[in-house]
């Protein structure tokens, strides 16, 4: 019997993915540990290493799909002197149901972490059935009235069809899904979108138009309405967007913020800097002294080295700092572990290594899932100061905004000198105003003072 291949889990909170290549044809035999194709997840490109002996006897996912549910089939896989006629026979179980999630996103934010656009977006329609869109299938029949050949009375469809429906006002009893067993999917909606006429909206809903501002609407349609219908193009949205779009919408929902700043004189890191770098063939950034500064006074204060769980306070022992860097679509947190026990030069050679392999979207799972504490960087940009989010389950994150020349009073005579600004967010949960500003203290000191990070 053909064994399935299905779309692995690569990452704790990936649900969906894209097949970016095979790297197997039909009828190659498969080693177990033969890599077989790339995944890409909502952060990286990686791997994926077959369990299992045989020939590859069908590719059901194509190169390029998008969207693919975690456990979808994506291939069958022949047994050591199977006959490829055994395909013919085999109909591929669907995925497994994900379970309820503990922090649902937004209305109209599909669960998923991975591939598919917002109702109403861009995207390409499924090629052939169990193709693109996570094997979904062809758009069925709309307008006919039917309901799903289940054998009940209810209406059988996926959680992001129904809230795609709501929003637009369509009633799912005028559909014929095309998923599993009739089921409506996202594809079914789609069609009725670009068709409006296609099936009756229900009379309970009032049009798009008349959504009151400030409803928490993200249909496509809906969106064009409140906002006046301008002009406008479209950008379908990638799985890296989809998942700082619920990220940081779960963060702010769910964490309470609260927001220092301080402001830290680095003429003198400037100048140790300067001379580090003529002495040496690893350069080192400013960058570079605000992770060692960041990872030395979480060993001072640990209480800022901490997350909140439901059960107690988590204070890490280790100072494993992520680090924001900037991607095409978003951005990704590589982590430089146990940043208080490595030198400058070793934090910038990691640094250095870790931004390009992250651009070039080759870091390792391990490489960016985790860290203790996060950096966001701006001051590349010439940006002043701002608050970030937190990245859960973190505690904190620290903003660093750019160092620029401002006046300054120092013994009651007025003076210029180069100052940076960094403003900490905060869980209030686990790190109060009194531990944000005693790291906030620690930080200003060592970088205002950066000889005592060379220790």
């Amino acid at each position: 019997m053909p064994i399935e291949i299905r779309m692995p889990a690569l990452s704790p909170t990936m649900t969906e993915g894209n097949l970016a290549r095979w790297l197997k044809k039909e009828g190659d035999a498969v080693h177990s540990g033969d890599v077989i194709a790339e995944i890409e997840t909502d952060k990286a490109t990686m791997e994926y290493e077959a369990a299992d002996e045989g020939r590859l006897g069908r590719i059901i996912v194509p190169e390029g799909a998008q969207g693919i549910k975690v456990n979808a089939p994506i291939a069958l896989l022949l047994e050591e002197g199977e006959d490829a006629a055994a395909l013919d026979k085999f109909a591929p179980a669907a995925a497994p149901a994900a379970g309820p999630n503990p922090n649902p996103p937004l209305p109209g934010l599909d669960p998923g972490t991975a591939g598919k656009g917002m109702p109403g977006a861009n995207n390409p329609p499924p090629q052939s059935p169990g193709q693109a869109r996570g094997g979904e299938g062809r758009v069925g029949d709309v307008g006919n009235g039917a309901r799903p050949a289940n054998g009940e009375g209810r209406i059988f469809a996926s959680p992001l069809a129904r809230r795609m429906a709501v929003h637009a006002g369509i009633d799912l009893a005028t559909l014929r899904g095309s998923g599993p067993q009739g089921r409506i999917v996202k594809a079914d909606i789609d069609a009725v979108l670009a068709h409006p006429g296609a099936a009756a909206p229900a009379p309970q809903r009032a049009p798009a138009a008349a959504i009151a501002p400030g409803a928490a609407v993200f249909a496509k349609p809906q969106v064009l309405a409140l906002a006046g219908t301008p002009p406008f193009t479209e950008k379908p949205l990638t799985a890296m967007r989809r998942v700082i779009a619920r990220r940081l919408t779960e963060s702010k929902q769910t964490v309470p913020h609260h927001y220092m700043s301080v402001d830290c004189a680095i003429d003198d890191l400037l100048k140790i800097r300067a001379t580090l770098n003529a002495k040496s063939d690893s350069k080192i950034s400013i960058n570079d002294f605000v992770i060692r500064a960041a990872a030395l006074a979480l060993r001072q204060v640990p209480a800022a080295n901490a997350s909140w769980s439901d059960d107690e306070i988590l204070l890490w022992q280790r100072a494993d700092i992520s680090v924001a860097v900037a991607l095409d679509d978003g951005l990704i947190t590589p982590i430089v572990k146990g940043a208080d026990q490595k030198g400058l030069a070793q934090i910038a050679a990691e640094m250095k290594d870790l931004a390009a392999r992250a651009r070039a979207g080759k870091l390792k799972l391990d490489e960016f899932q985790g860290g203790t504490f996060s950096i966001s960087n701006l001051g590349m940009y010439g940006i002043r100061d701002f608050a970030a989010v937190i990245n859960p389950p973190q505690g904190c994150i620290l903003a660093v905004g750019a160092g620029e020349q401002r006046p300054v009073v120092r013994g009651g005579q007025l003076a210029v000198a180069t100052v940076m600004t960094c403003t900490l967010s905060c869980d209030h949960r686990v790190v109060d105003g009194a531990v944000g500003a005693q790291f906030l203290a620690a930080f200003k000191k060592l970088i205002e003072d950066p000889l005592t990070m060379l220790l």
